[in-house]
């Protein structure tokens, strides 16, 4: 590396020109007189810039799992710029002054650097300054408030725990710094890889340029370039890491209250979903379960035996997630404390007195999870909960979140051994602890698969931990935020996400607590959530009739596991999310990104859902592309068009799209019981060809990497008006024994089977021809009427091949 001029004044450096250039095993190197710079393929379709004015590159061990593959490029000199190719991508080099213009292979700009500027540096601070393409959008960027479109607007990443946050506000508790931008019917992504506080600027006070900057460290960013927004995602996951699939149970209805105690309270809310038949799979105990808040402990007068009250509750058919703050009490005594004291597991100031802040327990020392000991010290410690029988772990408080919300810069991270400063672990901390949390839980309970739930992560969370979108509000503003939320987080890779259903803060009126029921139950994550001295915030706590609409949804929720399940296993595969923003698959459609529509998304691939305050009965609806059904008649609605659609509370605008095959299976009131074993097919009829994943395993072990899992291709070909079960795949048993198949959209169309030579022995699939209606009020989400002609065809395996064909 050239020896670089060093200099730090309160003007702008810019990188200048370059001196010095070699070529890599993997793409180049070379220098100019203030930096050195590296670009790396890491495959056809990315391409890693570093910047440094240092010797040697910084990095972050934390994000990035994947590594460089051997892709074939070359690269073509000319006298003032050099030009990188790929099999999807172009980069054209300026030498003088250093820029970076990223080209598609026939030559249209993509993305490129403000020529003057490019990379520069203000003091510490390192800047990527960027032309503005025409009309230019940028989506993403994880946790962030406000439109679908960034475009105008400025984002700090710096986690913070910020209670009842407005709609506008930012930071919040997680940082994500991947946005995509989209232009000129192209789209790529950009990953900054910096974990010191970052701010992305999409033209807030300024029409020049847009900026990403880190106020210390590299520049080492990420660019992607695809055809389609669904590969940049995947691209970005391949290299920040994929989510595993999480327990069956953790799909269901969870609920939680700050807090919920003695036992007595607890056992009382176990025993009324049952009594009043509502679907639920988890209860919560929230931080007055601890003996005076501090981690490790129960309450002794408010929970004397939780493994008793822990195994009542499974026998309900509950499982128990509890909190795990990271502040531990400076007690000594307190065994937690004086083992991190004794091993130096806690944060320090520079000079080695242990660092404290107050949180719930008064003052506290925080593990630093930035050392491989302490997580493996913290993971040893959650024995505690294992035997008393705890299910699953809700790392909160952890950005960390500290009284005064001002951490003093100067104390000491391990960072894996390199010693750095708060600056820039914060943002890793969190995810960290997240990931001590799924360390400790595959320790406690080896064999089964983890769920964590965070409050606070960095880029690759999603391979440790689901997240939810903090201490949000009961208003309808909140309601709708925090779709746009989840959606934005599906955007950058966190595919299990939600939000306090009902508002964390204030108290949700019966209209807004029943549609806030209804649009999650098409959320990733379903939990209910309210906070201390506030009215009771359970489904059956706002009058019979939210009851009855809670209870319509929560079992529709149920009803749709086969969906959601095999949804799930989809994003593992591609990291693509459940709740997509339309921009995913419509990204060049002006009319999503209108107020109007930006909170409108597809759920399971095959959902239109239009979220809509519960002070409207009547909203406008935008259909994208495509054709639609309305989900609880089947009205037929051509894509492409503005709709305007009744929404009483009872009725959230959801709609199917046309070719689409939605799983179902019979009402079950949590994910421990058994179906009645006929798997329910409902094909909506539409033009083109459509595949479907049917995807199945036991819900709780690591087989399903050893192939123990069932799986299906259903296809739908309009062309031959053919429905085919391709041969079930894998070493596990289906659970269903029957195939039930409901149509919706043909008119007198007959079918018949086509079963190659399999003999006609055992009659398990029924053919239920033309329908269907969910019923209104009071059960109007139960299943459809099975009011038409039934056809039954018979096979011997449900897993081997066959087709129906309507004539």
């Amino acid at each position: 590396m050239a020896t670089l001029i060093k200099k730090n004044n309160n003007r702008n450096l810019a990188i200048g020109d370059v001196q010095f250039w070699k070529k890599e095993k993997l793409g180049l190197s070379g220098s100019t007189s203030v930096a050195n710079f590296q670009i790396t393929v890491f495959r056809d379709d990315i391409i890693r810039i570093q910047v440094s004015r240092e010797d040697c590159f910084s990095t972050n061990p934390y994000s990035v799992v994947m590594e460089p593959q051997e892709t074939h490029y070359i690269i073509e000199e000319n006298e003032d710029f050099l030009l990188l190719k790929t099999k999807k991508i172009k980069v054209h080099i300026q030498l003088y002054p250093f820029s970076l213009t990223y080209l598609t292979l026939d030559d249209r700009i993509i993305n490129k650097d403000d020529a003057a500027f490019a990379v520069s540096w203000l003091g510490t601070e390192v800047t990527n300054y960027k032309s503005v393409q025409p009309n230019e959008k940028f989506i993403g960027l994880g946790e962030k408030t406000g439109g679908l479109n960034r475009a105008g607007s400025a984002y700090t990443n710096w986690n913070t725990d910020y209670f009842a946050y407005g709609v506008n506000d930012d930071p919040l508790y997680m940082s994500i710094p991947f946005y995509i931008g989209v232009q000129n019917n192209l789209s790529y992504g950009i990953f900054f890889d910096n974990t010191h506080k970052t701010t992305f600027n999409f033209g807030a006070s300024t029409n020049r340029f847009i900026y990403f900057s880190a106020e210390d460290g590299d520049l080492d960013y990420y660019f992607m370039y695809d055809e389609s927004i669904s590969q940049i995602i995947s691209a970005y996951t391949d290299l920040t890491g994929k989510m595993e699939m999480p327990p069956m149970w953790s799909l269901g209805f969870q609920q939680c209250r700050y807090s919920y105690y003695p036992e007595s309270e607890v056992l009382t809310l176990a025993q009324t979903f049952r009594d009043k038949k509502m679907p639920a799979d988890v209860i919560y105990l929230d931080i007055h379960h601890m003996e005076k808040y501090k981690v490790f402990t129960f309450d002794g007068e408010k929970f004397p035996n939780p493994k008793a009250m822990i195994t009542k509750l499974k026998e309900k058919g509950f499982k128990v997630v509890v909190i795990m703050d990271p502040g531990v009490k400076t007690e000594k005594g307190y065994l937690p404390f004086d083992e991190g004291l004794e091993k130096d597991l806690f944060v320090k100031y520079p000079d080695g007195e242990v660092y404290e802040g107050q949180v719930w327990p008064g003052w506290c020392a925080f593990p630093d999870y930035t050392k491989p000991e302490t997580r493996k010290w913290w993971a040893e410690k959650m024995e505690f909960y294992k035997e008393a029988g705890v299910d699953g772990y809700w790392t909160d408080m952890n950005e960390p979140a500290s009284w005064g919300q001002h951490t003093p810069n100067l104390i000491d991270f391990s960072y894996e051994g390199e010693d750095v400063s708060h600056r820039k672990a914060r943002n890793i901390y969190g995810m960290q602890m997240a990931r001590s949390a799924n360390e400790g839980s595959r320790l406690q309970r080896p064999g089964e698969r983890p769920f964590i739930l965070t409050r606070s992560g960095f880029s690759g969370i999603q391979r440790f931990a689901a997240a939810w979108t903090g201490d949000n509000v009961a208003t309808e503003d909140h309601m709708l935020a925090g779709v746009r939320l989840v959606n934005s987080l599906g955007l950058s890779g966190v595919s299990f996400a939600g939000y306090d259903v009902g508002g964390f803060a204030g108290e949700a009126s019966k209209s807004l607590f029943a549609r806030w029921m209804s649009i999650a139950t098409f959320s990733p994550f379903y939990r209910a959530h309210s906070m201390i001295n506030s009215n009771d915030a359970e489904p059956w706590s706002f009058g019979e009739e939210v009851e009855e609409i809670s209870r319509n949804y929560m079992k529709l929720r149920y009803k749709l596991l086969p969906t959601i399940y095999s949804s799930f296993y989809k994003s593992t595969l591609d990291g693509l999310p459940l709740s997509k923003s339309l921009a995913i698959d419509h990204p060049h459609d002006e009319n999503i990104y209108e107020s109007s529509f930006q909170n409108e998304y597809i759920f399971c691939d095959s959902l239109l859902i239009a979220p809509v305050e519960s002070t409207k009965e009547i909203t406008k609806v935008y259909l994208p592309a495509g054709d639609w059904y309305y989900l609880y008649n089947s009205q037929f609605h051509h894509g492409s068009q503005v709709i305007y659609q009744d929404c009483p509370t009872s009725y959230l605008p959801v709609f199917v799209k046309a070719g689409s095959i939605l799983v179902l299976q019979s009402e079950i009131y949590h994910t421990g019981e058994v179906h009645d074993g006929a798997l329910r097919i409902h094909l909506y009829k539409g033009k083109g060809q459509t595949t479907y994943l049917h995807y199945e395993d036991d819900g709780k072990s690591f087989n399903y990497k050893n192939g123990i899992s069932f799986s299906r291709n259903i296809h739908w070909d309009s062309d031959n008006m053919t429905l085919r079960f391709e041969e079930g795949q894998g070493e596990y048993s289906s659970s269903f024994s029957k195939i039930m198949v409901f149509c919706h959209g043909f008119d007198s169309e007959k079918a018949s089977g086509g079963f190659g030579e399999m003999k006609a022995e055992k009659q398990n699939i029924a053919f239920l021809g033309r329908l269907t209606e969910f019923d209104p009020l009071p059960d109007h989400l139960h299943e459809y009427h099975e009011n038409s002609n039934i056809d039954t065809f018979s096979f011997d395996h449900l897993r081997d091949e066959f087709e129906i064909k309507f004539s």
